[in-house]
């Protein structure tokens, strides 16, 4: 049986959990960071603009420390770490995916350390009971539109419609679950909030399968009448651009997905710096790494109310009501909902 600080419902749900008791100082607010040193590499699904600006205060929270971090999707990451696997040591320290399944295959597969980290008083969202893993930021699936061009009389406002109103046929966009972490546990879902039909109903939809950056621009052009996307993507093109587009927060509830934080056992450690990770950790889980965080337009998971993306919703507000996703499933029937997926939606080959 799985551990978490959170019943197992409330973890499936992706729903927030409210940590007690007094919360400690890690050893990044401790005054140990200036002694942190050595090198540690993070695998990470986060976009490279969030990740260079994460880079300029990680260096400032630890001036001796070299962090070097490899980006790409979830699916790169889990493919990266397949292959790293057979040659009995892994490329990296730490890793930071877009959801908590794949941190349930590390910790199974026995490659994960554990930390108690004392900025799990904060947290809340659910978390490993025994450390192997926390959460770290919060990425939200939601509708988006272009209400210069559309009402939202003209579009469905929810996920259920989104596959099924004949107004969207030939007009809407999703990622591909099949390299996309957050794609992939959005699916699950849904599959398990609507069925099988739900992907027979996106195929007859004639979604378009395709980046968020393709999407986002279908939706300024008018090619796309409403997409499927993470809230970040288009919270960052109104703040940086002035974008118009706009999210829809769907009535049959959002998809949350906290993603998690996890550092890699002495084992299969790239540089056996698991002191440096640990401080890592509680750095990204303190005030001033969730600042980043939220920087980068993704939702904090620790208690400060005041942490909000751009042009967003208050924690208590956007997660008020949330898909359930299993995450054991999104784990254990990976590879059976992503053929179930293929099966019924067309998926273009590069």
């Amino acid at each position: 049986m799985k551990r978490f600080v959170a019943a197992a419902a409330i973890l499936a749900a992706g729903s927030m959990i409210f940590a007690g008791g007094k919360k400690e100082s890690g050893k990044a607010a401790a005054g140990g960071a200036a002694d942190v040193s050595g090198k540690v590499v993070i695998y990470t699904s986060m976009y490279q603009d969030i990740i260079d600006n994460i880079e300029v205060e990680i260096k400032k929270a630890f001036p001796k420390l070299d962090v070097e971090f490899f980006q790409g999707g979830t699916g790169t990451i889990q493919s990266k770490i397949a292959a790293e696997k057979d040659s009995g040591k892994f490329g990296c320290d730490i890793l930071m995916v877009a959801e908590p399944a794949y941190a349930l295959e590390l910790k199974d597969l026995g490659v994960l350390h554990p930390y108690k980290t004392p900025e799990a008083a904060n947290l809340t969202f659910a978390y490993d009971a025994d450390g192997y893993w926390y959460p770290v930021r919060v990425c939200t699936m939601v509708l988006a539109y272009n209400p210069e061009k559309y009402t939202t009389k003209d579009i469905p406002t929810t996920f259920k419609e989104f596959a099924t109103d004949p107004r969207l046929t030939g007009y809407c966009s999703m990622s591909n679950p099949l390299s996309s972490g957050t794609a992939m546990a959005s699916i699950v879902g849904l599959l398990d909030a609507y069925g099988p039909e739900y992907f027979k109903d996106l195929g007859k939809q004639k979604v378009a399968i395709e980046s968020g950056s393709v999407a986002l621009t279908k939706l300024e052009t008018g090619e796309c009448k409403e997409i499927m996307i993470l809230e970040e993507s288009v919270l960052k093109k109104r703040e940086e651009e002035g974008s118009k587009l706009a999210c829809i927060y769907p009535a049959d509830g959002v998809l949350s997905m906290p993603s998690a934080i996890m550092t890699v056992n002495e084992k299969w450690s790239a540089n056996n710096n698991i002191a440096a990770c640990e401080a890592i950790t509680d750095w990204f889980l303190s005030r001033e790494g969730q600042k980043c965080i939220v920087n980068g337009w993704m939702h904090s998971v620790i208690k400060d109310a005041d942490l909000i993306p751009y042009d967003s919703l208050p924690n208590d507000a956007l997660f008020s009501k949330t898909i359930d996703i299993d995450w054991e499933k999104c784990y254990k029937q990976r590879d059976s909902i992503r053929t179930l997926f293929e099966e019924n939606v067309t998926i273009k080959k590069k």
